[in-house]
């Protein structure tokens, strides 16, 4: 049987278009994902736009947000090489992956929604059939992701992300390049989100899956897995 490969794609970008704060990756965006997918053995690659070093939010790191499983990677040197040196689009485009998983924090909100190399492997992903995930402002790499019909992947589909309320109880509206959720609504999707800003929401659609914010983190792993093991029982009958 061959190894479940993941690829996770993550932001190069390390402040906002103002200047006025450093931004990046949110970290426990990758860190769950990365920790269930590596104890089942599963090969995972971390990827981004340019390749290279992956800046980390400093938001991300204050003892508030930083759980146990995301201060673990922290802590670990390995981990921390491996962010230093991912892969471009590029390097990976022509790969195959069982899941495409997109890693949120404002600064992909800079450097996702118009590179076509990234909405190149998720329309090709999506329409082989394979699951394609994103959490948070991670989602906003799906906005101009067309297939091969002409429409846009998220049209009709249900999906979550970041909303405006979650921006402003953040401090960010008046930082960031736009409004994901009247994005993705604008894209005719059917946008859901938690009674309850800041708390996790995750929700499937076929194979695309993806969550709200970063405490959603844990259940998008969660919720990937599983996804993942029924898709495989389903080829194995």
């Amino acid at each position: 049987m061959s190894i479940i490969k993941i690829l996770i794609i993550v932001t190069n970008i390390n402040i906002y278009a103002s200047g006025n704060y450093p931004t990046g990756l949110w970290l426990s965006e990758l860190t769950h994902i990365y920790e269930v997918a590596k104890a089942k053995g599963y090969d995972v690659t971390i990827a981004s736009p340019n390749g290279g070093d992956i800046p980390i939010d400093p938001e991300s790191l204050k003892t508030f947000t930083l759980d146990k499983v995301s201060k673990k990677y922290w802590s670990d040197t390995t981990f921390r090489e491996e962010l230093k040196h991912t892969k471009s689009l590029k390097e990976v485009e022509n790969e195959n992956f069982d899941v495409v998983y997109l890693a949120g924090g404002h600064g992909t909100m800079y450097d996702f929604p118009d590179d076509k190399t990234l909405q190149k492997i998720i329309s090709e992903q999506y329409e082989s059939g394979k699951m394609v995930a994103a959490i948070c402002h991670g989602v906003g790499g799906l906005l101009d992701v067309k297939l091969s019909d002409g429409n846009y992947l998220i049209k009709d589909k249900k999906v979550t992300g970041y909303n405006w309320f979650e921006e402003s109880l953040a401090g960010r509206k008046k930082e960031v390049p736009f409004n994901l959720e009247t994005g993705l609504k604008d894209r005719g999707s059917n946008y859901r989100k938690a009674l309850i800003p800041m708390t996790s929401k995750v929700v499937v659609d076929g194979n695309l899956i993806t969550g709200q914010n970063p405490f959603s983190s844990k259940k998008i792993a969660k919720v990937v897995m599983r996804e993942l093991e029924k898709q495989n029982a389903k080829l194995k009958n």
